[in-house]
């Protein structure tokens, strides 16, 4: 694991900044950036998105957030008796639906249904390819989607 310092002076150099140039451009001292570098100290944070951008990079990039990314259990494990398929939706319209259904129950739910919470997100959306990913054993987040209309959809399997 690195250290914000560590990751500051990475994206700094793969930029070709100097420490005095990024200094010029975040309005602190040379030593203020040797500090941040060497973990004596870290930026304010409203520098964050500042440096994120002279970096080209998202703000939990330059903090060292993972993402979440599925796994796949190895067949033998799967117990789809035991799993839970999750469903989030958040609407632009303010609207929000969660749905937490074991996965033997969401199944014949979601081929018999119409999902609808008035946004075109969930429209395009294979549920039988979701399952299919989950009796596999991949779990996890399978799906994000944020829409151009402010629809957020999310999809988990645990």
């Amino acid at each position: 694991m690195t250290t914000i310092g560590q990751r500051i002076a990475y994206y700094r150099k793969r930029a070709n900044l100097t420490q005095e140039e990024l200094a010029e451009k975040c309005s602190v001292t040379p030593q203020a950036v040797s500090k941040w570098e060497n973990d004596i100290s870290a930026p304010d944070i409203s520098l964050f998105p500042v440096l994120a951008g002279l970096f080209n990079v998202t703000c939990d990039e330059l903090l060292g957030v993972e993402k979440e990314t599925p796994k796949v259990v190895p067949e033998e494990l799967v117990d789809t008796g035991k799993m839970l398929l999750k469903l989030k939706v958040i609407s632009s319209d303010g609207d929000i639906v969660k749905m937490n259904l074991p996965l033997a129950m969401a199944e014949p739910f979601l081929k018999s249904s119409n999902i609808n919470v008035g946004n075109d997100a969930l429209k395009n959306i294979d549920f039988s390819q979701i399952i299919a990913m989950a009796k596999a054993g991949t779990v996890g987040k399978l799906l994000e989607v944020n829409s151009a209309d402010g629809d957020i959809v999310e999809i988990w399997v645990e």
